[in-house]
Protein backbone atom coordinates (compact mmCIF):
# COMPACT_ATOMS: atom_id res chain seq x y z
CA UNK A 1 0.00 0.00 0.00
CA UNK A 2 1.48 3.33 -1.02
CA UNK A 3 2.02 6.14 1.43
CA UNK A 4 -0.90 8.07 0.00
CA UNK A 5 -3.23 5.08 0.27
CA UNK A 6 -2.09 4.54 3.85
CA UNK A 7 -2.88 8.18 4.61
CA UNK A 8 -6.37 7.70 3.11
CA UNK A 9 -6.95 4.86 5.55
CA UNK A 10 -5.76 6.93 8.52
CA UNK A 11 -8.00 9.80 7.42
CA UNK A 12 -11.08 7.58 7.19
CA UNK A 13 -10.38 6.19 10.65
CA UNK A 14 -10.08 9.72 12.04
CA UNK A 15 -13.41 10.67 10.47
CA UNK A 16 -15.13 7.58 11.85
CA UNK A 17 -13.88 8.32 15.37
CA UNK A 18 -14.44 12.08 15.27
CA UNK A 19 -17.08 13.20 17.76
CA UNK A 20 -17.70 16.48 15.89
CA UNK A 21 -18.77 15.16 12.50
CA UNK A 22 -21.09 18.03 11.53
CA UNK A 23 -18.77 19.32 8.80
CA UNK A 24 -18.36 15.85 7.30
CA UNK A 25 -22.14 15.30 7.33
CA UNK A 26 -22.62 18.64 5.59
CA UNK A 27 -20.13 17.74 2.85
CA UNK A 28 -21.71 14.34 2.29
CA UNK A 29 -25.19 15.88 2.16
CA UNK A 30 -24.00 18.10 -0.68
CA UNK A 31 -22.45 15.12 -2.46
CA UNK A 32 -25.73 13.20 -2.24
CA UNK A 33 -27.75 16.16 -3.50
CA UNK A 34 -25.43 16.73 -6.47
CA UNK A 35 -25.39 12.99 -7.29
CA UNK A 36 -29.19 13.04 -7.63
CA UNK A 37 -29.09 16.17 -9.80
CA UNK A 38 -26.30 14.87 -12.04
CA UNK A 39 -28.17 11.57 -12.32
CA UNK A 40 -31.17 13.30 -13.90
CA UNK A 41 -33.17 13.29 -10.67
CA UNK A 42 -32.87 9.53 -10.18
CA UNK A 43 -33.21 8.78 -6.46
CA UNK A 44 -32.75 5.00 -6.60
CA UNK A 45 -29.14 4.25 -5.59
CA UNK A 46 -29.30 0.92 -7.45
CA UNK A 47 -29.82 2.86 -10.66
CA UNK A 48 -27.88 6.05 -9.87
CA UNK A 49 -24.29 4.86 -9.43
CA UNK A 50 -22.87 8.10 -8.03
CA UNK A 51 -25.72 8.31 -5.52
CA UNK A 52 -25.00 4.76 -4.36
CA UNK A 53 -21.33 5.65 -3.76
CA UNK A 54 -22.27 8.83 -1.87
CA UNK A 55 -24.81 7.02 0.33
CA UNK A 56 -22.39 4.18 1.09
CA UNK A 57 -19.79 6.74 2.15
CA UNK A 58 -22.34 8.43 4.42
CA UNK A 59 -23.27 5.13 6.03
CA UNK A 60 -19.61 4.33 6.70
CA UNK A 61 -19.37 7.26 9.11
CA UNK A 62 -22.83 6.56 10.59
CA UNK A 63 -24.63 9.50 9.03
CA UNK A 64 -28.29 9.27 10.18
CA UNK A 65 -30.81 8.00 7.62
CA UNK A 66 -32.91 11.15 8.08
CA UNK A 67 -29.94 13.25 6.97
CA UNK A 68 -29.50 11.08 3.88
CA UNK A 69 -33.21 11.29 3.01
CA UNK A 70 -33.21 15.08 3.42
CA UNK A 71 -30.20 15.41 1.13
CA UNK A 72 -31.98 13.35 -1.54
CA UNK A 73 -35.17 15.42 -1.21
CA UNK A 74 -33.15 18.64 -1.38
CA UNK A 75 -32.03 17.72 -4.91
CA UNK A 76 -35.44 18.67 -6.27
CA UNK A 77 -35.97 21.60 -3.93
CA UNK A 78 -35.22 25.27 -4.01
CA UNK A 79 -31.55 26.17 -4.26
CA UNK A 80 -30.38 22.75 -5.43
CA UNK A 81 -29.42 24.14 -8.85
CA UNK A 82 -26.97 26.49 -7.18
CA UNK A 83 -24.73 23.59 -6.13
CA UNK A 84 -22.02 22.83 -8.68
CA UNK A 85 -19.29 20.19 -8.71
CA UNK A 86 -15.93 21.61 -9.79
CA UNK A 87 -12.36 20.32 -10.01
CA UNK A 88 -9.03 22.08 -9.54
CA UNK A 89 -5.50 20.97 -10.39
CA UNK A 90 -2.35 22.24 -8.75
CA UNK A 91 0.93 21.54 -7.06
CA UNK A 92 1.69 21.30 -3.36
CA UNK A 93 4.99 21.47 -1.50
CA UNK A 94 7.98 19.79 -3.19
CA UNK A 95 6.16 19.52 -6.53
CA UNK A 96 3.48 17.09 -5.35
CA UNK A 97 0.58 17.06 -7.81
CA UNK A 98 -2.91 17.56 -6.33
CA UNK A 99 -6.44 17.19 -7.66
CA UNK A 100 -9.14 18.93 -5.65
CA UNK A 101 -12.84 18.12 -6.03
CA UNK A 102 -15.34 20.58 -4.58
CA UNK A 103 -19.06 21.28 -4.44
CA UNK A 104 -20.04 24.91 -4.12
CA UNK A 105 -22.92 27.35 -4.41
CA UNK A 106 -20.47 30.18 -5.12
CA UNK A 107 -17.76 29.31 -7.61
CA UNK A 108 -15.93 32.64 -7.33
CA UNK A 109 -15.62 32.33 -3.55
CA UNK A 110 -14.45 28.73 -3.69
CA UNK A 111 -11.89 29.41 -6.42
CA UNK A 112 -10.38 32.23 -4.37
CA UNK A 113 -10.35 30.22 -1.13
CA UNK A 114 -8.66 27.24 -2.76
CA UNK A 115 -6.14 29.46 -4.55
CA UNK A 116 -5.25 31.08 -1.21
CA UNK A 117 -4.93 27.73 0.58
CA UNK A 118 -2.63 26.33 -2.10
CA UNK A 119 -0.41 29.39 -2.28
CA UNK A 120 -0.13 29.75 1.51
CA UNK A 121 0.89 26.09 1.67
CA UNK A 122 3.75 26.63 -0.74
CA UNK A 123 2.00 25.39 -3.87
CA UNK A 124 0.45 26.79 -7.02
CA UNK A 125 -2.68 26.42 -9.15
CA UNK A 126 -2.14 24.54 -12.44
CA UNK A 127 -3.98 24.79 -15.72
CA UNK A 128 -6.59 22.10 -16.52
CA UNK A 129 -4.91 18.90 -17.66
CA UNK A 130 -1.48 19.73 -16.26
CA UNK A 131 -1.85 17.33 -13.32
CA UNK A 132 -4.77 15.02 -14.06
CA UNK A 133 -2.88 13.23 -16.84
CA UNK A 134 -0.80 11.56 -14.12
CA UNK A 135 -3.91 10.08 -12.45
CA UNK A 136 -6.64 7.68 -13.45
CA UNK A 137 -10.04 7.09 -11.80
CA UNK A 138 -10.41 3.90 -9.78
CA UNK A 139 -12.52 2.36 -7.05
CA UNK A 140 -10.83 1.88 -3.69
CA UNK A 141 -12.10 -0.46 -0.98
CA UNK A 142 -10.35 -0.66 2.38
CA UNK A 143 -11.00 -4.07 3.98
CA UNK A 144 -10.22 -4.93 7.59
CA UNK A 145 -7.60 -7.65 7.72
CA UNK A 146 -8.56 -10.94 9.36
CA UNK A 147 -6.39 -13.30 11.41
CA UNK A 148 -6.08 -15.71 8.49
CA UNK A 149 -4.95 -12.98 6.11
CA UNK A 150 -3.40 -15.36 3.57
CA UNK A 151 -6.72 -17.06 2.96
CA UNK A 152 -8.47 -13.70 2.95
CA UNK A 153 -6.09 -12.36 0.29
CA UNK A 154 -6.69 -15.43 -1.88
CA UNK A 155 -10.47 -14.96 -1.67
CA UNK A 156 -10.18 -11.27 -2.47
CA UNK A 157 -7.93 -12.00 -5.47
CA UNK A 158 -10.58 -14.37 -6.80
CA UNK A 159 -13.36 -11.79 -6.41
CA UNK A 160 -14.72 -10.71 -9.77
CA UNK A 161 -13.73 -7.15 -10.64
CA UNK A 162 -10.74 -6.91 -8.31
CA UNK A 163 -7.76 -5.45 -10.19
CA UNK A 164 -5.12 -5.12 -7.49
CA UNK A 165 -4.48 -5.71 -3.78
CA UNK A 166 -2.09 -4.13 -1.27
CA UNK A 167 -1.59 -5.44 2.25
CA UNK A 168 -1.02 -3.28 5.31
CA UNK A 169 -0.76 -4.14 9.02
CA UNK A 170 -4.47 -3.92 9.77
CA UNK A 171 -6.10 -3.47 6.36
CA UNK A 172 -6.09 -4.58 2.74
CA UNK A 173 -6.53 -2.06 -0.05
CA UNK A 174 -8.61 -3.37 -2.96
CA UNK A 175 -8.57 -1.56 -6.31
CA UNK A 176 -11.30 -1.93 -8.92
CA UNK A 177 -12.44 -0.22 -12.07
CA UNK A 178 -14.44 2.87 -11.09
CA UNK A 179 -17.58 1.51 -12.72
CA UNK A 180 -17.32 -1.76 -10.76
CA UNK A 181 -16.88 -0.23 -7.31
CA UNK A 182 -20.41 -0.97 -6.10
CA UNK A 183 -20.51 -4.54 -7.44
CA UNK A 184 -17.07 -5.40 -6.03
CA UNK A 185 -18.04 -3.87 -2.68
CA UNK A 186 -21.17 -6.05 -2.60
CA UNK A 187 -19.20 -9.20 -3.43
CA UNK A 188 -16.66 -8.50 -0.68
CA UNK A 189 -19.47 -7.96 1.82
CA UNK A 190 -21.09 -11.24 0.75
CA UNK A 191 -17.77 -12.96 1.46
CA UNK A 192 -18.18 -11.84 5.07
CA UNK A 193 -15.31 -9.36 5.13
CA UNK A 194 -15.60 -6.05 6.99
CA UNK A 195 -15.28 -2.97 4.78
CA UNK A 196 -13.89 0.17 6.41
CA UNK A 197 -14.38 2.45 3.41
CA UNK A 198 -15.43 2.32 -0.23
CA UNK A 199 -14.84 5.32 -2.48
CA UNK A 200 -14.01 6.64 -5.92
CA UNK A 201 -10.44 7.89 -6.09
CA UNK A 202 -7.96 9.42 -8.51
CA UNK A 203 -5.00 7.05 -8.41
CA UNK A 204 -1.55 8.38 -9.35
CA UNK A 205 0.35 6.64 -12.12
CA UNK A 206 3.68 7.73 -10.63
CA UNK A 207 4.45 8.99 -7.13
CA UNK A 208 6.97 11.38 -5.59
CA UNK A 209 8.87 9.73 -2.70
CA UNK A 210 8.99 11.80 0.49
CA UNK A 211 11.44 10.30 2.98
CA UNK A 212 12.03 13.27 5.25
CA UNK A 213 9.65 13.56 8.28
CA UNK A 214 9.62 17.37 8.18
CA UNK A 215 8.74 17.40 4.49
CA UNK A 216 6.13 14.69 5.07
CA UNK A 217 4.54 16.72 7.87
CA UNK A 218 4.39 19.80 5.66
CA UNK A 219 2.63 17.86 2.91
CA UNK A 220 0.12 16.25 5.28
CA UNK A 221 -0.62 19.65 6.87
CA UNK A 222 -1.13 21.06 3.37
CA UNK A 223 -3.60 18.28 2.50
CA UNK A 224 -5.46 18.60 5.82
CA UNK A 225 -5.91 22.35 5.41
CA UNK A 226 -7.44 21.78 1.99
CA UNK A 227 -9.73 19.04 3.30
CA UNK A 228 -10.81 21.37 6.12
CA UNK A 229 -12.43 23.74 3.65
CA UNK A 230 -16.23 23.46 3.73
CA UNK A 231 -16.55 23.23 -0.06
CA UNK A 232 -13.80 20.67 -0.72
CA UNK A 233 -15.01 17.08 -0.99
CA UNK A 234 -11.83 15.21 -1.88
CA UNK A 235 -8.11 15.81 -2.32
CA UNK A 236 -5.89 13.40 -4.25
CA UNK A 237 -2.11 13.67 -4.44
CA UNK A 238 0.84 11.70 -5.81
CA UNK A 239 3.11 11.64 -2.76
CA UNK A 240 4.56 8.42 -1.36
CA UNK A 241 5.49 8.66 2.32
CA UNK A 242 6.90 5.51 3.99
CA UNK A 243 4.44 3.96 6.43
CA UNK A 244 6.77 4.35 9.42
CA UNK A 245 7.03 8.10 8.81
CA UNK A 246 3.27 8.38 8.35
CA UNK A 247 2.72 6.66 11.66
CA UNK A 248 5.23 8.99 13.33
CA UNK A 249 3.59 12.19 12.08
CA UNK A 250 0.00 10.95 12.53
CA UNK A 251 0.23 10.14 16.24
Amino acid sequence: MSGHSKWSTIKHQKEANDQARGKIFSKLSRAITVAVREGGGETDPEVNYKLRVAIDRAKEINMPKDNIDRAISRATGRGADELKAIRFEGYGPFGVGVIIEAITDNRQRTVQEIKNLIEKGGGSIASPGAVVYNFFPKGQIIVKKETDSENQLLKLMETEGVEDLSEEEETIEVISDKDNLSSVTDLIKKSGFKIESSSLIMMPKTEIPINNPDKAKKIINFIERLEGNDDIQSVFANFDIPVDILKEIST
